[in-house]
């Protein structure tokens, strides 16, 4: 299973964040669709018990819903980024419709990172969103969100594609719950082993 998007297709689709520091032995661990109260605050424990500071692509309802926790994850020391605020997969919608889904959710979240949710945007939803974000992919996605795969094929797999400068998406959601805080730790202390340091984006 492949979780990198080929290097080779990268410069076809535009002007997006895939990879950072590729000379540098550096990670970006990020989290996607949350802030939720059953896995958020595990997660920041987490990080806190490594010193590890990752940036959350945040859901504005989410947000709405749980505003306490979306401060914490700032006080913390943490960066965040604008998911949308429906989780919308731009394909299914109009530009319109994308971009003002997206400027309702930067309303409660204030940063210029966004990511597109599922990374499906067409290129006129790019093109609107350029003026104002930096638009952040991937370098590895763990598919922890993946309910037929094991944490050791996630583990393995993370091992396998990640690489200087690597932007990794992990979820922080009650699907992704199970698999996501049984291969972070792991995946940390493989990274540490590695000598990788750890940065927001």
């Amino acid at each position: 299973m492949n979780i990198q998007f080929p290097d080779l297709l990268r410069p076809f689709l535009g002007k997006l964040l895939w990879r950072k520091n590729s000379s540098e032995k550096v990670i970006y661990v990020t989290f996607d669709d949350g802030p939720v109260p059953e896995v958020t605050p595990r997660v920041l424990d987490m990080l806190d018990e490594y010193n590890l500071k990752a940036t959350f692509f945040c859901v504005g309802e989410n947000v709405e819903k749980y505003p306490e926790l979306y401060n914490d994850i700032l006080r913390r020391g943490h960066k965040t980024g604008n998911h949308t605020y429906n989780h919308l997969k731009g394909v299914s919608v109009s530009t319109e419709d994308y971009v003002a889904n997206v400027q309702k959710a930067s309303e409660i979240i204030d940063s210029r990172l966004f990511r597109p949710p599922y990374g499906r945007i067409n290129y006129k939803q790019k093109k609107a969103l350029r003026k104002d974000y930096e638009i952040v992919m991937w370098d590895v996605i763990t598919q922890d969100y993946n309910t037929n795969l094991t944490p050791k094929n996630i583990l393995q797999n993370i091992k396998r594609y990640s690489r200087n400068g690597s932007l990794v998406v992990f979820h922080d959601s009650i699907k992704a719950e199970r698999n996501m805080l049984t291969v972070l730790p792991r995946a940390i202390e493989y990274w540490n082993s590695k000598g990788y340091r750890f940065e927001v984006l």
